[in-house]
């Protein structure tokens, strides 16, 4: 994203998405404060002048953009009487670090993660891990038993077959190579010893993957750096999912912009105050492609094989990022009414969902909290 400046007078808006980026626009409905995105009370800004480059943004405003773990992270605090943009400056660094940390134990891009790991072991023996790879595969197997089992780690079994990442091909695989490996993805097959903190994948053909769910896990460990280092007010986000701690410096909420699941990238259609919350989007729109005009994307259903045809995108509200990142993928999957379901038996969540056929559904938790701007575009 292209750096854009910020507007003197405007309250910050986060804006939620997949790859979303802090903002600040006007806000149609009341007049903003003076200065205090994917974001908190409306347009786009900031990204940083470069790599690990914390930058002020605002008067006291704080920001580090990068990138790990696959997607854009963005981390913002505000210096104050107790904390010098300097001492902001090496905390936000620190947060960074852990989220590197973290990446470098759970990826599949890595030969000597834990997660790759595991994967070598398939069928043969049971593999030793720490404990925030354990506690991330424990959440992702409590996930998938209140999901029914449609949110799965286990769908590695399908990587190559739809390609939407680096190796991008508009096309369809073979159905008879999708059915084969939807014969591999079984959460049941995970077994965990607590005891001895091991995983074991019970068959030589399952792969598990935490793209799903470990960047919750990474932003809220984040958040705990951040305030070990004395911070009250700042957020912290990769790509969609988001943390936003306290209150910005003129004692107002932060506001966060649910994105437009067929507008432009900038674009929100509903907002939400938030303070000590998370937030968690999955949508149909950012690694996607449309062929024979429908729409193909990269969540998919481990049921069918095939990307998830019931929701445009869902956004999740929860206590934590953990939280937010373990049920979106389910909820999105599953549509908006047994979706609902599975978020008010998940303690404090809420959602906001856009279904395929492009209405929106307010959990019981978020009705009237969250303010509907405007309906969102339609279109394929």
């Amino acid at each position: 994203m292209g750096r854009r400046a910020v507007r003197r007078g405007l309250l910050p808006l986060l804006l939620l998405g997949p790859c979303v980026a802090a903002c600040e626009r006007q806000h149609p409905a009341a007049p903003l404060p003076a200065p205090a995105r994917s974001g908190a009370a409306a347009a786009v800004v900031s990204a940083a002048p470069g790599p690990s480059a914390p930058a002020a943004t605002a008067p006291g405003r704080v920001e580090l953009v990068d990138r790990a773990m696959g997607t854009r992270v963005s981390l913002a605090a505000y210096a104050s009487a107790a904390l010098s943009a300097q001492q902001v400056r090496a905390a936000l660094q620190a947060a960074f670090a852990e989220i590197q940390r973290l990446e470098r134990l759970m990826t599949t891009w890595r030969a000597d993660s834990e997660v790759s790991a595991i994967n070598a072991a398939a069928g043969k023996h049971p593999v030793a891990v720490g404990p925030e790879t354990f506690a991330v595969i424990d959440k992702s197997l409590w996930t998938s038993r209140l999901s029914g089992g449609v949110f799965d780690i286990t769908f590695a079994a399908m990587s190559g077959l739809w390609r939407f990442d680096e190796e991008h091909a508009p096309a369809l695989p073979d159905p008879a190579a999708v059915e084969q490996a939807r014969r591999s993805i079984d959460y049941r097959q995970i077994a965990l010893a607590e005891r001895d903190r091991t995983v074991m994948l019970r068959r030589e053909t399952i792969r598990i993957d935490l793209g799903g769910i470990a960047k919750g896990y990474a932003i809220d460990r984040a958040a705990e750096v951040l305030r070990h280092a004395g911070l009250q007010s700042f957020f912290a986000q990769a790509g969609g999912d988001l943390y936003i701690a306290g209150r910005k410096p003129d004692g107002t909420p932060w506001r966060v912009g649910v994105r437009d699941p067929r507008g432009p990238a900038d674009a929100f259609f509903a907002t939400v105050p938030v303070e000590n919350h998370a937030f968690s989007t999955a949508g149909d729109y950012e690694r996607s492609f449309v062929l024979g005009g429908k729409r193909y994307h990269h969540i998919i259903d481990p049921r069918s094989g095939y990307p998830a045809t019931q929701s445009r995108s869902v956004t999740i509200w929860a206590p934590d990022a953990f939280t937010a990142d373990a049920i979106d993928d389910a909820v999105f999957i599953l549509g908006p009414e047994q979706g609902l379901e599975l978020v008010e038996a998940a303690p404090g969540c809420g959602a906001v969902i856009v279904d395929a056929a492009n209405k929106v559904w307010i959990s019981r938790r978020l009705q009237g909290l969250v303010t509907v701007l405007r309906p969102p575009t339609d279109g394929v």
